[in-house]
């Protein structure tokens, strides 16, 4: 029997590895059945595992380090949903609470991309619209996940979703989807969707994910996903907002990976 102690995030665990397995493993774990010719493999696999961490902390570092953007040229006003159905304005400045000074906004593409012929939602108020005026499902799927977690992440960082369709859409599809946690807002009557990528020049909604820290009296542009616009290799997705998407994560464990022909939906009914 091995002893192993793993620290994580300053708390130290020690775990009891048995291990009477004839083939050495480089983890020390080896999985009932496994042939010499699999623990080889997934041995590389490992290496190649280790190594992806540590470029992913060595770009969560370098984008720690990032020196101050640019100040937001305006301090944008939202609408946001108030008791029962009533709306109130809400400036991006007030989307900071006392002693966070950062602020995460997702652009939730509602209206979805014209070109997306997926099937639209098949009940309630959001059914009753034009395809082309309905949420991503894309996006959809991102935000069931997000839902769940906002709780965890308004702990240290504020959080906001915002869509560029009018609030009673916003909040009648929100209601629809079961949407508990997420901080909803519309952008309808003001450029920061243009402004911060999120709208193409003919008006297509895109799904970007920025991050603002307040700077004493000044509040300015930390980081996007900036990925979604740079060159990729040939039938690679851009997978700027794969961070928050658990479902291809998942599929990425798997044998068959994301496959070549599966799209998230907004319902999966015969």
């Amino acid at each position: 029997m091995a002893v192993r102690s793993v620290s994580s995030r300053g708390a130290v665990r020690t775990y009891y590895i048995l291990n009477d397995c004839s083939t050495p493993t480089l983890s020390g774990i080896p999985f009932p059945g496994e042939s010499p010719e699999y623990r080889a493999a997934r041995d590389r696999l490992l290496e190649a595992e280790v190594e992806l961490r540590r470029a992913t902390e060595t770009v969560a570092a370098v984008r720690r380090e990032l020196p101050p953007g640019g100040a937001v040229p305006e301090d944008y006003v939202f609408e946001e949903g108030g008791e029962g159905n009533g709306a109130r304005e809400v400036r991006l400045s007030e989307l900071f609470a006392a002693g966070k000074d950062t602020l995460a906004i997702y652009s939730f593409m509602f209206p979805r991309n014209p070109s997306d012929d997926r099937p639209g939602p098949t009940t309630g108020k959001t059914a009753q619209l034009p395809l082309e005026e309905t949420p991503c499902a894309s996006c959809t799927s991102i935000l069931d996940g997000l839902d769940g977690s906002a709780p965890h992440i308004a702990q240290r960082v504020n959080l906001a979703v915002v869509a560029k369709s009018p609030l009673p859409r916003i909040r009648d599809f929100a209601r629809e989807r079961g949407w508990r946690h997420l901080r909803l807002l519309s952008s309808a009557g003001n450029t920061y969707n243009t402004d911060y990528l999120a709208e193409s020049e003919d008006g297509g909604q895109l799904p970007m994910m920025n991050v603002f820290v307040r700077d004493g009296d000044a509040i300015r542009h930390f980081w996007g996903t900036e990925l979604m616009f740079a060159a990729g290799d040939e039938g690679q997705e851009p997978r700027h907002v794969d961070f928050i998407w658990p479902v291809w994560n998942v599929f990425d464990l798997t044998p068959d990976g994301r496959g070549a022909d599966w799209e998230p939906r907004l319902s999966y009914g015969p």
